[in-house]
């Protein structure tokens, strides 16, 4: 190659590599650097963050996806503030998506209802049972059937008893001789007129009639209209005094035993009204009166049991027939009460989204009180007129959840160092104040000066030449 190609191929690569550093250094000075704007929409908006979009307190630097593949959602840097903790902001298109209703706060009565289960059981006050004072023995039973329906007056059976037998025709004689002797003998008669007396006396005593007390052997009959629930004994059998040997019940009128949530019991009183309706008979209301409310709580069940009275003249509702009860408490007067939607209710606090404004929700704790239908009443923390949000409360009160925890962390990290000349705790104290063992000079600086250390190869300066003195 000859010394002109040479010189050529030299000049040609420098042109080259100027060609390439101006061009470079062209885009170097293009490019956005620290503080300066972007043109273009990408820029109008600075990303914070992202945040998890199932409302968990979780958040992201950059773009990512939760474990259902949901993308993280972008929170910008222009976002409204809110205007109170947790208050939660939300565009026109982001309300009508979620599907946000809200409702007034409303002044009015309240009339609670309250639904429970309930059994139908014999009118405790309607029962009868046989059971004779005396021993004896069933010699015919007429009462022969479980279920058996009888009139008032119907025989039911008839007994034997040898005390029984004794005591009539003591009765009777006594009587007898007493007539016979009022005119002949005074004195005897008025003997056998006492020992009559007092066989009378014993055989009421045993609940027999004068009609019974002059008649051999006993006819018991039916006190009023009644069904027979009990027949523990057989023709023939023999029974002891006291013995019941078969039990009746007017089943006219029955009871109703509901089972109330002591937490509903405190407004249900003797004197209102009460439905009972059952599956056993369709399209059938039975309405009757609550008589008794149970003055202890069932400590299995937590529940009160409240009586209520129902006429039953067909005699279709039966003893042992469940169904539901529905009880309904007096209306309290006028009285703020929001939809039972509106409360979300954790188990330690009551808490309502308050329309604030536009796309505006703040939560709010609230007090309750009763609760009647589909209202419930607000004690404290409401006033008449507020919008509530009553649908899509849940997903708005996690949002609010994550930006309250949102800005108790950015408390914390507010009391890390900021930003700017304070960064520098001695900023503004002169060079000298970066550095303690300023002006000591150099040996103060190094806590190692003034001491002899053999220097390192690299320390070593070069030994000189015979170059240098020229």
């Amino acid at each position: 190659m000859t010394r002109v190609q040479t010189l050529s191929l030299a000049i040609g690569v420098a042109l080259a590599a100027l060609a390439v550093g101006w061009i470079a250094g062209r885009a170097t000075n293009d490019s956005p650097t620290a503080g300066t704007s972007i043109d273009g929409p990408a820029a109008e908006r600075k990303v914070l963050y992202y945040r998890n979009p199932m409302g968990l307190a979780d958040t992201s630097p950059v773009p990512k996806k939760d474990s259902m593949g949901m993308d993280y959602v972008p929170v910008y840097a222009d976002d409204a503030p809110p205007a109170a903790p947790g208050t939660v902001v939300l565009p026109p298109d982001k309300v009508q998506a979620l599907g946000v209703r809200t409702e007034a706060v409303k002044r009015g009565a309240l009339s609670a209802t309250v639904r429970t289960s309930g059994t139908v059981e014999v009118d405790e006050t309607r029962q009868y049972a046989i059971a004779p004072r005396f021993e004896g023995w069933v010699e015919r039973l007429y009462a022969n059937q479980t279920g058996m329906r009888v009139s008032a007056g119907q025989p039911l059976l008839s007994v034997y008893s040898p005390q029984l037998a004794a005591a009539q025709q003591e009765y009777r004689l006594a009587d007898e001789t007493a007539r016979r002797l009022a005119g002949s003998d005074p004195a005897s008669a008025a003997s056998m007129v006492r020992l009559r007396d007092a066989a009378r006396t014993r055989l009421r005593n045993w609940e027999i009639s004068d009609a019974q007390m002059g008649k051999t052997g006993l006819v018991l009959t039916a006190p009023a209209d009644a069904v027979v629930i009990e027949k523990p004994v057989v023709q023939g059998a023999r029974f002891e005094p006291g013995e019941t040997i078969l039990r009746l019940a007017d089943l006219s009128k029955v009871w109703v035993i509901a089972k109330v949530p002591a937490a509903q019991a405190a407004g249900i009183q003797p004197g209102q009204t009460a439905r009972f309706e059952t599956v056993a008979l369709p399209g059938q209301v039975a309405e009757g009166e609550v008589t008794f409310v149970q003055p202890v709580i069932d400590a299995m069940t937590r529940t009160v049991d409240v009586r209520i009275a129902l006429p039953n003249p067909a005699g279709d509702l039966r003893p042992g027939l469940y169904g539901t009860v529905v009880l309904e408490e007096p209306g309290a007067g006028p009285v703020l009460t929001v939809p039972r939607s509106a409360v979300l209710d954790s188990g330690t606090r009551q808490v309502v989204l308050v329309e604030t404004g536009p796309g505006r929700f703040a939560p709010r704790d609230v007090s309750l009180g009763r609760r009647g239908g589909d209202r419930i009443e607000i004690l404290d923390g409401l006033t008449e007129g507020e919008q509530v949000v009553v649908s899509a409360n849940f997903l708005i009160d996690a949002e609010s959840n994550l930006q309250s925890a949102l800005q108790g962390l950015e408390g914390h990290t507010g009391h890390g160092a900021p930003s700017g000349t304070a960064e520098d705790p001695h900023a503004g104290h002169g060079e000298d104040a970066a550095d303690p063992h300023a002006g000591h000079g150099d040996e103060a600086s190094d806590p190692h000066a003034g001491h002899s250390m053999p220097a390192t190869p690299e320390e070593t300066p070069p030994a000189p030449t015979g170059h240098e003195g020229h």
